[in-house]
């Protein structure tokens, strides 16, 4: 039988974390990914990428 449901990716992300925000950061996050049509999780990941980058 086969399987159902997504194909899996090569590149697939399979790692998570959990973070604790203040109500106030929350809140501009909110905002900064609603004026830029992105999800909260998206600006996290390419804050978190560009963040990681400069820190070589």
């Amino acid at each position: 039988m086969t399987r159902m449901g997504r194909p899996r990716k090569d590149d697939a992300k399979r790692s998570s974390i959990t973070i604790r925000i203040s109500d106030e950061t929350h809140k501009r996050l909110n905002e900064y990914a609603s004026k830029h049509n992105m999800s909260m999780t998206e600006v996290a990941l390419r804050s978190l990428e560009e963040y990681l980058s400069k820190k070589k």
